[in-house]
Parts: structure tokens; sequence; C-alpha cells
């Protein structure tokens, strides 16, 4: 491998472990700030192929005892998402500072996605791109693009899912009939990208319902509903229906 590989990969693969780290230590340190029992984060390596995969299915911490009310799965559960987020954008920012604005060939290649969020990032950063142009972004870009994507993805309001921790500690039992369509959702979706159907089999194997906390009737505070406002936010401008598109061929 050449040192110039070698360095593209690790400007693509330091930016992302650093998201998804300090994603789960978000989780962790709000679960041990509510003395939830947690396991430190554990990365779950991935197979770096086919393109686009990242190498990585991301991190995981593994909880060891319930939740004690909405409050704390609130802040457990959108600890995450907002804290990857953060480190995220100025990421993206960063990497579409390094790309190039190219004009278009009609060859082979990938075409991400673009979510409400990276539109706006784009265009403060790089300004209108002319007819005829594309992006070629930074291995840096593609990692704060990236980390937005699984932000995105963690925060589908089903199960055991930040976004269900989220939804249940908003709406509590009430929004497991919504829950169960999520799947289903998910499946028509699968219409604009075949991976929407991996999801839905993952939510569906799994399930979508969310265990109660101890005290499940403890009301949410106002600060804990504004996180879950926040978190919702975060997720429509984030998200993208086809994030991958392969072009020519």
């Amino acid at each position: 491998m050449r040192p110039a590989d070698l360095l593209l990969g690790l400007m693509f693969n330091v930016p992302l472990l650093s998201i998804l780290g300090v994603h789960e230590m978000g989780h962790y340190t709000a679960a041990r700030r509510h003395r939830v029992d947690v396991t430190p984060p554990y990365f779950i390596p991935f197979l770096p192929f086919p393109p686009p995969a990242p190498g990585t299915m991301g991190a995981i911490i593994k909880l060891r005892s319930p939740f004690p009310d909405r409050n704390s799965l609130m802040d457990l559960g959108a600890a995450g998402p907002l804290a990857g987020a953060l480190v995220a954008i100025p990421v993206l920012v960063a990497g579409l500072s390094l790309s190039e604005v190219r004009r278009s060939t009609g060859g082979v290649g990938l075409e991400l996605g673009e979510s409400i969020l990276f539109k706006l990032l784009s265009k403060a950063v790089l300004g209108d791109v002319p007819v005829g142009y594309d992006v070629a972004l930074h291995p840096v870009a593609y990692a704060g693009w990236l980390g937005l994507f699984i932000t995105m993805l963690n925060l589908i309001p089903a199960g055991q899912l930040d976004g269900g921790h989220i939804a249940y500690a908003l709406f509590g039992d009430r929004f497991s009939d919504v829950a169960r369509l999520v799947p289903y959702a998910l499946l028509l979706m699968g219409l604009a990208w075949t991976g929407w159907f991996i999801w839905a089999a993952f939510l569906l194997f799994l399930g979508t319902r969310h265990p109660k906390p101890m005290f499940d009737d403890m009301p949410l505070t106002r600060g804990r509903v504004f996180l879950g406002v926040c978190s919702a936010l975060l997720y429509v401008l984030c998200f993208t229906l086809n994030p991958f598109r392969m072009l020519g061929g």
C-alpha cells in the first residue's frame, strides 16, 4: 500500500471513528449520570467492501440494568445522536472545504444522497455548484456525511434504537402502535434504496416494542421535551431517502 493511500484512509477513518466514539460516549456518560449500569463502548468491525461500506458497524454499549424513568431514558437516547452530530457537523464542514468542484465526466461513480443539512452546509462552504459540475468529496467530508447518515439511522423511532428510546420517553407506551408500522414504512422506502429492506428486517426480527422503565408514570421535564424536539429535528435534517446511487456502468 502506498503511503498516500494510507493517509487517505486515515483521513476517513479517524474522523468517522471519532464521530461514532463520541456518539457512544454520550450514551455512556448519560447512563452513568443516572446510575444505569452499562459497559464501555465497543467498536464492531465490519468488512470494508463492497463500497461504500465503512469497515465498521459502529459501536455499542450493553445495558446491565433497567432505566429508572422516562427522563433518564430521554437523556440516554438523545445524548448519543446530539453529541455525535456536534462532531460530525464540523468534520463535514472541514471536509467540504477540502473537496473539489469538478466538471461532470458521465463515468462510473457513486452519488451520495443530499439531506437538508448537507445541502445547507454544502451551499455555505462551496456556494452554488454550476450545472454540469459535481462535488468530489474529500475523505474527511465523506466521514462527516456518513456520521450524519448513521446518526439518522439510529434516530429511527422504533425498538431500542436511539429514536425508540426518545419516542418512548416522549409518548410512553402509546407510541407502541405507531412503532409497529415503522418496519412496513421502511419496506416501502426500500423501493428507493434497497438498504431500507435490511433495516426493516432488522426491526421485524428484534421487535419494535420498548421495555418500560421502572417508574413509567414520572412525567418528562420541559428540558427533556426540548431534547426530544431537537432530536426529531436532527432526524429530519439528516434524512435522505436514497443515500447511495451508482452512476454509469
